[in-house]
């Protein structure tokens, strides 16, 4: 994420996208697609039927695969058959940066979530479920399909999609029953899918420079096109999101930033960067990697001669960014060389087995 950032082994986001049918999820994905900010993206289709892909039709026989132009391919699975799409996709042949599985209509999102968080792929990381909401239909979708609160409650992002249909009082009561039902997931409006593709992966950084000197692509002409249609400024597709650049020379509190992390406000989607956590463990940087109740931290060797600071970038919807930046300078190592009393130097220690453990949305802890 950052040029001084150490090396580390690459892990490919899988996205899980889901929603009921009619709600927008494949309108979502195209956008995805012709937004997808140099990045080369793998489709995992879910389903049996057929679903039209930009100008495409991917036939619903499992097995099939087709490329969609850029690097992206898309492959139409039984997803008993997911661990070896993936084990395909992740081969550095491929050259993928970002997965996106589109659920069928009817499917159970949180199988999907847990088949990902169960996967021993060492070339994948969880990066979210996203579910898509007809806002112009909740209610008769509700009346329908009453387990969508059990899907809303396990997202990590709720996109109230078609708002350009549903008013400002229907909206409102949209996230009044999200919020019912437990979750403290981010919720973006938007129409036509358009949501900021930096909401759900980062953009593709070549080492090799082969994104810095190119040909002008078909990607460039179409969103030339669309934004003097719609007069929209190109690559500046936003739904409503704040983000929060947080960067440290004082390493931090493993203690504090746990219990920081822990508690962490309803609406903050995303967490990435790197901790340092000083003398607790002065070899290692930390990669922390959260989404939703998702959190992962992974120790990696500093590079030498770099910079020992600690770098985040946090993301979401109707954050106190403010208050956010209070709560990270409160995370920063105590003066001096210990902690203040016996008992916190014993559970700064404890830590240390907390900061290698993965925790996902099934945890209690």
């Amino acid at each position: 994420m950052n040029p001084s950032s150490p090396p580390r082994s690459r892990q490919i986001p899988v996205i899980v996208l889901a929603g009921f049918l009619g709600s927008g999820k494949t309108t979502l994905l195209n956008h995805l697609l012709r937004h997808r900010a140099g990045n080369r993206i793998g489709v995992i289709v879910n389903d049996f039927g057929s679903i039209e892909i930009d100008a495409m039709t991917v036939s619903g026989q499992v097995g099939s695969t087709v490329s969609l132009g850029g690097g992206c391919l898309c492959c139409a699975v039984d997803v008993s058959e997911l661990d070896s799409y993936l084990e395909t996709l992740t081969r550095p042949a491929a050259r993928l940066d970002v997965i996106v599985i589109e659920a069928s209509g009817l499917a159970e999102p949180q199988e999907l979530v847990r088949m990902l968080l169960a996967s021993d792929n060492p070339h994948i990381v969880y990066g979210g479920l996203v579910e898509v909401v007809d806002a112009a239909e909740f209610a008769a979708t509700r009346e329908r399909h009453p387990e969508i609160d059990r899907h809303l409650a396990v997202a990590d992002l709720v996109v109230l999609n078609k708002t350009d249909r549903a008013g400002e009082a229907e909206q409102l009561r949209i996230r009044e029953a999200v919020a019912a039902t437990g979750s403290t997931a981010a919720v973006v409006s938007a129409s036509y899918g358009r949501v900021d593709p930096e909401l759900l992966f980062d953009p593709a950084l070549r080492p090799d420079g082969e994104e810095k000197a190119r040909q002008l692509s078909f990607e460039d002409l179409y969103l030339e096109e669309r934004a003097a249609e719609s007069g929209e400024e190109h690559g500046h597709l936003h739904a409503a999101y704040e983000s929060l650049d947080f960067t440290s020379d004082v390493p931090m509190s493993p203690r504090r930033l746990m219990a920081f992390l822990d508690s962490r406000p309803e609406g903050l989607y995303r967490i990435k960067g790197y901790v340092d956590f000083g003398a607790g463990d002065p070899d290692n940087t930390y990669a922390l990697h959260a989404v939703g109740r998702f959190l992962r931290f992974a120790p990696q060797p500093w590079t030498r001669g770099g910079p020992r600071l600690t770098r985040l970038v946090l993301i979401g919807s109707g954050i106190d960014v403010p208050a956010l930046r209070k709560e990270l300078e409160g995370c920063r190592a105590p003066d001096g060389p210990t902690p203040d009393t016996a008992q916190d130097a014993a559970h700064e220690r404890s830590m240390w087995g907390v900061l290698r453990y993965v925790r996902g949305p099934g945890d209690d802890t």
